[in-house]
């Protein structure tokens, strides 16, 4: 009898032990929150087509329009001058860049002029009795003759006989000689063809140069060209003379350029073409990065919009009664933030700044920004609906 009492007291507490457990982990089940409703914000915008004009950006680097690459035809020791030959150094125009050593040179020049002197000399005899009325104009060539300064030109024959005795003498042949001699002579000193700053500098004082090597670079600093690629589609609305709106990448700085000239070639790989703007101003300096804007021409019933906007298969995101939808758009023109966009309806609403993860159908809470100010178009209840 105490056996079966035990057996059912044991019995019952194992029973007890079950349900006393499925209480507890009742207790503790929770209860799964429902989903809130999501409702995304948008900013929008109405659409008004008109005219917009088309506005063409490109940028590069300035190039000095006149540049002048140095370079020595001649041998010689870089001789110092009156200023240093260093980058940044400023020249007038006919100033004296660079020179070059030239005595021993300048030695053979005086030699050449002196035996030309010479060989004149020892034909006036003979002027004087064969050809008594070429001896007067020779007789005024040798009192003019300057060995220190460069040869004159020698007196024109009066005849065929005087040209035929001038001649058979090496006298023509000598000074041409002579005149060769001092071309050459003149390429041992570099002048400035214009005013401008020395931007490089390959040699210094005591530097034996020699022919054909470069001795740096020369810049006139009042205009600057900068090179723009242009689409071939544009290629027809650039003209020569036409005003370009310039500024620095920062936008600090604006400068008023003209279109000087066009390439007349169409880059194969880029279809694009080149041309080129001439702009002055002050500040500016060669290989400075430029925006250059060409008005190109405008574009009717458009609009200008944030490229971002645009979705694949030119497509854009409108909203009709708090709910997105997608219509089909067509770009005309692309720039590097903004886009022109035909084919949307007046009064359209769109939406005017990208939305992550948007889709058609979603349900949208709207705003709209007017004057800088942000205005609520819309109110949700407590359940997310949208009250009208």
């Amino acid at each position: 009898m105490r056996k079966a009492i035990l057996s059912l007291l044991g019995v019952l507490l194992v029973v007890g032990a079950y349900f006393a457990s499925q209480k507890i982990i009742e207790s503790n089940q929770k209860e799964r929150p429902k989903p809130k409703k999501v409702v995304k914000t948008v900013f929008i915008d109405t659409i008004s087509n008109g005219m917009v004009p088309i506005e063409i950006e490109a940028n590069g680097n300035l190039v000095a329009q006149r540049r002048l690459e140095l370079f020595s035809e001649v041998q010689g020791v870089l001789q110092k001058g009156g200023k240093l030959f260093k980058p940044g150094q400023v020249y007038t125009k006919g100033q004296t860049l660079l020179r070059l050593n030239s005595a021993e040179y300048y030695a053979t020049v005086q030699s050449q002029k002196s035996n030309l002197y010479n060989q004149i000399t020892a034909i006036m005899p003979d002027l004087r009795l064969d050809y008594p009325e070429a001896f007067e104009k020779w007789q005024m060539y040798l009192a003019n003759f300057d060995i220190n300064k460069a040869v004159p030109s020698l007196p024109k024959a009066s005849s065929d006989k005087e040209n035929y005795f001038i001649t058979g003498r090496n006298i023509i042949t000598n000074y041409y000689n002579v005149k060769n001699l001092e071309q050459r002579l003149s390429k041992y000193r570099i002048t400035a063809p214009f005013t401008g700053i020395l931007t490089e500098a390959l040699v210094t004082e005591g530097t034996l140069v020699r022919p054909g090597q470069k001795l740096g670079s020369f810049i006139d600093t009042k205009v600057y060209e900068l090179e723009v690629a242009i689409s071939k589609r544009y290629a027809d609305l650039l003209q020569i003379g036409k005003k370009v709106d310039l500024r620095t990448i920062d936008g600090e700085r604006r400068y008023e350029g003209a279109v000087a000239r066009i390439n007349g070639n169409i880059d194969q790989a880029s279809q694009t073409i080149n041309a080129y703007i001439e702009v002055r101003g002050e500040n500016l300096r060669e290989g400075m990065y430029l925006e250059a804007i060409l008005n190109a021409k405008e574009e009717a019933n458009a609009v200008n919009l944030n490229r971002t906007l645009l979705q694949p298969n030119d497509q854009l995101f409108v909203v009709r009664d708090s709910i997105l939808d997608l219509i089909d758009v067509k770009p005309v023109y692309f720039s590097e933030r903004s886009m022109i966009v035909k084919g949307i309806p007046n009064g359209t609403t769109i939406v005017s700044k990208p939305i992550p993860g948007a889709y058609a159908g979603m349900l949208v809470q709207i705003y709209r920004e007017k004057n800088g100010v942000t205005i609520k178009e819309t109110q949700l209840d407590k359940s997310g609906e949208i009250l009208q």
